[in-house]
Protein backbone atom coordinates (compact mmCIF):
# COMPACT_ATOMS: atom_id res chain seq x y z
CA UNK A 1 0.00 0.00 0.00
CA UNK A 2 2.85 2.37 0.78
CA UNK A 3 4.42 1.60 -2.58
CA UNK A 4 1.15 2.33 -4.40
CA UNK A 5 0.74 5.61 -2.49
CA UNK A 6 4.25 6.78 -3.40
CA UNK A 7 3.66 5.67 -6.99
CA UNK A 8 0.46 7.72 -7.08
CA UNK A 9 2.23 10.79 -5.66
CA UNK A 10 4.98 10.55 -8.30
CA UNK A 11 2.40 10.13 -11.05
CA UNK A 12 0.57 13.24 -9.81
CA UNK A 13 3.77 15.30 -10.00
CA UNK A 14 4.50 14.11 -13.54
CA UNK A 15 0.95 14.95 -14.60
CA UNK A 16 1.23 18.42 -13.04
CA UNK A 17 4.50 19.15 -14.86
CA UNK A 18 3.01 17.94 -18.15
CA UNK A 19 0.00 20.20 -17.58
CA UNK A 20 2.24 23.26 -17.23
CA UNK A 21 4.08 22.36 -20.45
CA UNK A 22 0.81 21.85 -22.32
CA UNK A 23 -0.47 25.25 -21.25
CA UNK A 24 2.62 27.25 -22.21
CA UNK A 25 3.19 25.58 -25.59
CA UNK A 26 -0.36 26.10 -27.00
CA UNK A 27 -0.29 29.76 -25.93
CA UNK A 28 2.91 30.28 -27.93
CA UNK A 29 1.54 28.30 -30.88
CA UNK A 30 -1.70 30.29 -31.05
CA UNK A 31 0.17 33.60 -30.96
CA UNK A 32 2.63 32.35 -33.57
CA UNK A 33 -0.13 30.89 -35.75
CA UNK A 34 -1.95 34.24 -35.83
CA UNK A 35 1.25 36.11 -36.73
CA UNK A 36 2.34 33.52 -39.30
CA UNK A 37 -1.14 33.03 -40.77
CA UNK A 38 -1.05 29.25 -40.22
CA UNK A 39 -4.36 27.53 -39.53
CA UNK A 40 -2.52 24.22 -39.11
CA UNK A 41 -0.44 25.66 -36.28
CA UNK A 42 -3.53 27.13 -34.59
CA UNK A 43 -5.37 23.81 -34.94
CA UNK A 44 -2.40 22.00 -33.41
CA UNK A 45 -2.48 24.49 -30.52
CA UNK A 46 -6.23 24.03 -29.95
CA UNK A 47 -5.68 20.26 -29.91
CA UNK A 48 -2.92 20.74 -27.35
CA UNK A 49 -5.27 22.85 -25.20
CA UNK A 50 -7.76 19.99 -25.36
CA UNK A 51 -5.06 17.66 -24.14
CA UNK A 52 -4.24 20.11 -21.34
CA UNK A 53 -7.84 19.57 -20.22
CA UNK A 54 -7.33 15.80 -20.51
CA UNK A 55 -4.22 16.08 -18.33
CA UNK A 56 -6.18 18.20 -15.84
CA UNK A 57 -8.84 15.50 -15.70
CA UNK A 58 -6.17 12.84 -15.17
CA UNK A 59 -4.59 14.91 -12.41
CA UNK A 60 -7.90 15.52 -10.61
CA UNK A 61 -8.81 11.83 -11.00
CA UNK A 62 -5.45 10.90 -9.50
CA UNK A 63 -6.22 13.13 -6.50
CA UNK A 64 -9.84 12.00 -6.19
CA UNK A 65 -8.83 8.33 -6.34
CA UNK A 66 -6.99 8.76 -3.04
CA UNK A 67 -10.10 9.90 -1.21
CA UNK A 68 -11.77 7.30 0.98
CA UNK A 69 -15.40 6.30 0.36
CA UNK A 70 -18.02 8.24 2.28
CA UNK A 71 -21.66 7.73 3.23
CA UNK A 72 -22.59 9.98 0.30
CA UNK A 73 -20.19 8.38 -2.21
CA UNK A 74 -19.71 4.78 -1.14
CA UNK A 75 -17.37 4.03 -4.06
CA UNK A 76 -15.47 7.30 -3.64
CA UNK A 77 -15.12 9.71 -6.57
CA UNK A 78 -13.49 7.37 -9.06
CA UNK A 79 -16.01 8.20 -11.78
CA UNK A 80 -15.35 11.93 -11.75
CA UNK A 81 -12.98 11.49 -14.69
CA UNK A 82 -15.71 9.78 -16.69
CA UNK A 83 -18.05 12.76 -16.42
CA UNK A 84 -15.17 15.08 -17.25
CA UNK A 85 -14.35 12.93 -20.29
CA UNK A 86 -17.83 13.62 -21.71
CA UNK A 87 -17.23 17.37 -21.28
CA UNK A 88 -13.78 17.07 -22.87
CA UNK A 89 -15.22 15.25 -25.87
CA UNK A 90 -17.85 17.97 -26.36
CA UNK A 91 -15.28 20.79 -26.10
CA UNK A 92 -12.83 19.08 -28.45
CA UNK A 93 -15.63 18.38 -30.93
CA UNK A 94 -16.67 22.04 -30.89
CA UNK A 95 -13.07 23.17 -31.44
CA UNK A 96 -12.77 20.70 -34.31
CA UNK A 97 -15.83 22.23 -36.02
CA UNK A 98 -14.35 25.74 -35.61
CA UNK A 99 -11.01 24.69 -37.08
CA UNK A 100 -12.73 22.94 -40.01
CA UNK A 101 -14.73 26.07 -40.87
CA UNK A 102 -11.57 28.19 -40.75
CA UNK A 103 -9.65 25.70 -42.91
CA UNK A 104 -12.40 25.56 -45.55
CA UNK A 105 -12.44 29.37 -45.67
CA UNK A 106 -8.65 29.32 -46.13
CA UNK A 107 -9.06 27.01 -49.15
CA UNK A 108 -11.23 29.68 -50.75
CA UNK A 109 -8.92 32.53 -49.72
CA UNK A 110 -5.36 31.21 -49.39
CA UNK A 111 -2.81 33.40 -47.62
CA UNK A 112 0.97 33.34 -47.33
CA UNK A 113 2.29 31.35 -44.38
CA UNK A 114 5.45 32.37 -42.52
CA UNK A 115 6.93 28.90 -42.73
CA UNK A 116 10.03 29.71 -40.67
CA UNK A 117 8.02 30.75 -37.61
CA UNK A 118 5.62 27.81 -38.04
CA UNK A 119 8.52 25.35 -38.20
CA UNK A 120 10.15 26.88 -35.12
CA UNK A 121 6.96 26.66 -33.04
CA UNK A 122 6.28 23.14 -34.31
CA UNK A 123 9.74 22.18 -33.03
CA UNK A 124 8.81 23.66 -29.65
CA UNK A 125 5.66 21.53 -29.68
CA UNK A 126 7.66 18.41 -30.56
CA UNK A 127 10.08 19.05 -27.69
CA UNK A 128 7.34 19.74 -25.12
CA UNK A 129 5.02 16.94 -26.19
CA UNK A 130 7.92 14.51 -26.47
CA UNK A 131 9.01 15.34 -22.93
CA UNK A 132 5.45 14.95 -21.61
CA UNK A 133 5.04 11.59 -23.37
CA UNK A 134 8.36 10.41 -21.92
CA UNK A 135 7.33 11.47 -18.39
CA UNK A 136 3.95 9.71 -18.58
CA UNK A 137 5.20 6.55 -20.30
CA UNK A 138 6.43 5.09 -17.01
CA UNK A 139 2.97 5.27 -15.41
CA UNK A 140 1.11 4.11 -18.53
CA UNK A 141 2.11 0.52 -17.85
CA UNK A 142 0.14 0.23 -14.60
CA UNK A 143 -2.52 2.96 -14.82
CA UNK A 144 -5.23 3.31 -17.45
CA UNK A 145 -5.63 6.91 -16.38
CA UNK A 146 -1.97 7.65 -17.12
CA UNK A 147 -2.12 5.59 -20.30
CA UNK A 148 -4.88 7.80 -21.67
CA UNK A 149 -2.84 10.92 -20.89
CA UNK A 150 0.25 9.32 -22.47
CA UNK A 151 -1.64 8.52 -25.69
CA UNK A 152 -2.86 12.13 -25.84
CA UNK A 153 0.73 13.37 -25.60
CA UNK A 154 1.87 10.87 -28.20
CA UNK A 155 -0.87 12.09 -30.53
CA UNK A 156 0.22 15.69 -29.95
CA UNK A 157 3.78 14.74 -30.78
CA UNK A 158 2.67 13.21 -34.08
CA UNK A 159 0.52 16.26 -34.90
CA UNK A 160 3.42 18.66 -34.29
CA UNK A 161 5.58 16.53 -36.57
CA UNK A 162 2.91 16.82 -39.29
CA UNK A 163 2.88 20.62 -38.92
CA UNK A 164 6.69 20.73 -39.15
CA UNK A 165 6.74 18.59 -42.28
CA UNK A 166 4.09 20.81 -43.86
CA UNK A 167 6.04 23.99 -43.05
CA UNK A 168 9.26 22.55 -44.50
CA UNK A 169 7.50 21.47 -47.71
CA UNK A 170 5.86 24.88 -48.17
CA UNK A 171 9.23 26.55 -47.71
CA UNK A 172 10.56 24.91 -50.87
CA UNK A 173 7.36 24.18 -52.84
CA UNK A 174 4.48 26.61 -53.36
CA UNK A 175 1.51 24.66 -52.01
CA UNK A 176 -0.98 27.17 -50.50
CA UNK A 177 -3.56 24.41 -49.97
CA UNK A 178 -1.24 22.30 -47.81
CA UNK A 179 -1.74 24.29 -44.57
CA UNK A 180 -5.58 24.06 -44.54
CA UNK A 181 -5.35 20.45 -45.74
CA UNK A 182 -3.19 19.59 -42.74
CA UNK A 183 -5.73 21.41 -40.55
CA UNK A 184 -8.54 19.19 -41.82
CA UNK A 185 -6.38 16.11 -41.24
CA UNK A 186 -5.80 17.24 -37.65
CA UNK A 187 -9.57 17.83 -37.26
CA UNK A 188 -10.21 14.26 -38.44
CA UNK A 189 -7.75 13.02 -35.82
CA UNK A 190 -9.45 15.10 -33.10
CA UNK A 191 -12.95 13.92 -34.05
CA UNK A 192 -11.81 10.29 -34.17
CA UNK A 193 -10.42 10.56 -30.63
CA UNK A 194 -13.50 12.45 -29.43
CA UNK A 195 -15.83 9.70 -30.62
CA UNK A 196 -13.68 7.01 -29.01
CA UNK A 197 -13.51 8.94 -25.74
CA UNK A 198 -17.27 9.59 -25.73
CA UNK A 199 -18.04 5.95 -26.54
CA UNK A 200 -15.92 4.66 -23.66
CA UNK A 201 -17.30 7.25 -21.22
CA UNK A 202 -20.92 6.44 -22.06
CA UNK A 203 -20.19 2.71 -21.79
CA UNK A 204 -18.84 3.18 -18.24
CA UNK A 205 -21.68 5.52 -17.22
CA UNK A 206 -24.19 2.93 -18.44
CA UNK A 207 -22.50 0.36 -16.16
CA UNK A 208 -21.45 -1.63 -19.20
CA UNK A 209 -19.38 -4.77 -18.80
CA UNK A 210 -15.69 -3.70 -18.72
CA UNK A 211 -13.97 -3.97 -22.10
CA UNK A 212 -12.17 -7.28 -22.51
CA UNK A 213 -14.07 -9.05 -19.72
CA UNK A 214 -15.93 -12.16 -20.88
CA UNK A 215 -18.65 -13.05 -18.36
CA UNK A 216 -18.93 -16.57 -19.78
CA UNK A 217 -15.25 -17.15 -18.97
CA UNK A 218 -15.81 -15.71 -15.48
CA UNK A 219 -18.70 -18.13 -14.98
CA UNK A 220 -16.60 -21.12 -16.13
CA UNK A 221 -13.67 -20.13 -13.91
CA UNK A 222 -15.78 -19.77 -10.77
CA UNK A 223 -17.73 -22.97 -11.42
CA UNK A 224 -14.40 -24.82 -11.68
CA UNK A 225 -13.67 -24.00 -8.03
CA UNK A 226 -14.26 -27.09 -5.82
CA UNK A 227 -17.40 -26.63 -3.73
CA UNK A 228 -19.20 -24.44 -6.28
CA UNK A 229 -22.22 -26.08 -7.95
CA UNK A 230 -22.96 -23.13 -10.23
CA UNK A 231 -23.26 -19.35 -10.48
CA UNK A 232 -25.82 -17.06 -12.10
CA UNK A 233 -27.06 -13.46 -12.24
CA UNK A 234 -23.67 -11.89 -12.95
CA UNK A 235 -23.23 -8.11 -12.98
CA UNK A 236 -19.85 -6.52 -13.75
CA UNK A 237 -18.94 -2.85 -14.14
CA UNK A 238 -16.01 -0.44 -13.95
CA UNK A 239 -15.69 1.64 -10.78
CA UNK A 240 -12.74 3.62 -12.11
CA UNK A 241 -9.88 3.36 -14.56
CA UNK A 242 -8.23 0.51 -12.65
CA UNK A 243 -11.00 -1.10 -10.60
CA UNK A 244 -13.72 -3.61 -11.51
CA UNK A 245 -16.68 -4.78 -9.45
CA UNK A 246 -18.73 -7.94 -9.84
CA UNK A 247 -21.79 -9.39 -8.11
CA UNK A 248 -23.21 -12.87 -8.61
CA UNK A 249 -25.18 -15.67 -6.95
CA UNK A 250 -23.10 -18.74 -6.05
CA UNK A 251 -24.84 -22.09 -5.56
CA UNK A 252 -23.17 -24.32 -2.93
CA UNK A 253 -24.12 -27.43 -0.92
CA UNK A 254 -26.14 -26.76 2.24
CA UNK A 255 -23.71 -25.79 5.02
CA UNK A 256 -23.03 -23.30 7.81
CA UNK A 257 -22.40 -19.72 6.72
CA UNK A 258 -18.90 -19.95 8.20
CA UNK A 259 -18.20 -22.79 5.79
CA UNK A 260 -18.42 -20.43 2.81
CA UNK A 261 -15.75 -18.04 4.10
CA UNK A 262 -12.78 -20.05 2.82
CA UNK A 263 -14.60 -20.64 -0.48
CA UNK A 264 -15.23 -16.91 -0.83
CA UNK A 265 -11.53 -16.15 -0.32
CA UNK A 266 -10.60 -18.68 -3.02
CA UNK A 267 -13.07 -17.18 -5.49
CA UNK A 268 -11.89 -13.63 -4.69
CA UNK A 269 -8.26 -14.56 -5.38
CA UNK A 270 -9.15 -16.30 -8.64
CA UNK A 271 -11.25 -13.38 -9.89
CA UNK A 272 -8.44 -10.94 -9.10
CA UNK A 273 -5.68 -13.07 -10.61
CA UNK A 274 -7.48 -14.10 -13.81
CA UNK A 275 -9.66 -11.08 -14.55
CA UNK A 276 -8.46 -8.15 -12.42
CA UNK A 277 -11.79 -8.02 -10.56
CA UNK A 278 -10.88 -6.42 -7.23
CA UNK A 279 -14.35 -5.77 -5.79
CA UNK A 280 -16.45 -8.97 -5.98
CA UNK A 281 -19.66 -9.37 -3.95
CA UNK A 282 -20.91 -12.97 -3.70
CA UNK A 283 -24.35 -14.15 -2.62
CA UNK A 284 -24.23 -17.80 -1.55
CA UNK A 285 -27.34 -19.97 -2.08
CA UNK A 286 -28.17 -23.65 -1.73
CA UNK A 287 -30.43 -23.72 -4.79
CA UNK A 288 -30.83 -21.92 -8.08
CA UNK A 289 -33.12 -18.90 -7.73
CA UNK A 290 -35.31 -17.42 -10.43
CA UNK A 291 -34.40 -18.54 -13.93
CA UNK A 292 -30.78 -19.30 -13.02
CA UNK A 293 -29.53 -17.55 -16.16
CA UNK A 294 -26.12 -15.95 -16.62
CA UNK A 295 -27.80 -12.54 -16.72
CA UNK A 296 -30.46 -11.36 -14.29
CA UNK A 297 -33.98 -10.74 -15.56
CA UNK A 298 -34.48 -7.14 -14.48
CA UNK A 299 -38.26 -7.53 -14.47
CA UNK A 300 -38.19 -10.25 -11.81
CA UNK A 301 -39.74 -9.65 -8.39
CA UNK A 302 -40.25 -11.39 -5.08
CA UNK A 303 -43.04 -13.58 -6.49
CA UNK A 304 -40.75 -15.08 -9.12
CA UNK A 305 -38.29 -16.37 -6.53
CA UNK A 306 -35.27 -14.35 -7.60
CA UNK A 307 -33.90 -14.21 -4.11
CA UNK A 308 -33.23 -10.48 -4.26
CA UNK A 309 -34.96 -7.23 -5.16
CA UNK A 310 -34.30 -4.80 -8.03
Amino acid sequence: MGHNHNQGEAMGKRLLFSMVLNLIIPAAQIAGGVVAGSVALISDAVHNLGDFTALLVAYLANKAGKRAPSLRHTFGLKRMEVFAAVINAALLGASGVYIAVEAIDRFARPTTVATGLVALLALVGIAGNGLSAWLLHKDSGHSLNARGAFLHMLGDLMTSVAVLVGALLMRFVKLPWLDPALSLAIVAYIVFNCLGLLKEAVHVLMNGTPRGLDLKLVKSAVEAVPGVKGIHYLHAWSMGDDSMALTCHVVVPDQLVSGTEALARTIHKKLLFLFGIDHPVLQFETGVCGHGDLLCQMACNADSGCGHEH
